[in-house]
């Protein structure tokens, strides 16, 4: 049985990962899987005036908000499944994970974006794979919008502006 991890943080794209796995199981392959999700660390300032506890419960709880789709996916198709909660940075706790239970295989949903998007972002996706020697199995997101297909990311036309304006001072 292969024992696959399937990070998700409820979004659009991370369904489709577990669409995708329900897809695999269907075929009759037998996956042991493993759901995770990954809350981020609070601020000093915030864990030095709020008690262990209660950080615990916020975050098993955010966690429970992004995981819901993920596990009504699952539970509709009848598949069994473990569930796993990490605060810290996503690809440190996906990688973790990963060797911790000695997956087999990581399956991620990724949106799909433009070359030159994917280019100049540092996508946890992208992080994963290069961190990482549990294979990755990455499974496209629904289309991106055609300003995102066209279109010059936020950053790149912020330095591209900042630079023209520096010029013009200059």
């Amino acid at each position: 049985m292969l024992k696959v991890l399937v990070p998700s943080d409820g979004s659009a794209s991370s369904q489709c990962a577990v669409r995708h796995v329900i897809s695999e199981c269907s075929k009759h392959r037998e996956l042991d899987i493993h759901l995770l999700n990954v809350q981020p660390p609070f601020s000093k300032f915030i864990s030095d005036h709020s008690s262990d506890e209660g950080r615990m419960e916020f975050h098993q709880e955010q966690a429970r908000q992004a995981l819901a789709p993920a596990r009504q996916l699952l539970d509709s198709a009848g598949i069994a499944y473990t569930v796993h909660c990490e605060v810290g940075d996503r690809v440190d706790c996906i990688v973790e994970t990963a060797r911790r239970l000695q997956c087999d295989a990581i399956v991620m949903g990724t949106a799909r974006k433009s070359s030159l998007v994917r280019l100049v972002e540092n996508s946890v996706t992208n992080q994963v794979l290069e961190r990482t020697s549990v294979p990755v199995e990455v499974i496209a997101g629904e289309a991106a919008s055609r300003l995102e297909r066209v279109g010059i990311p936020a950053g790149v036309g912020t330095g591209a502006g900042l630079l023209a304006l520096w010029m013009a001072a200059n």
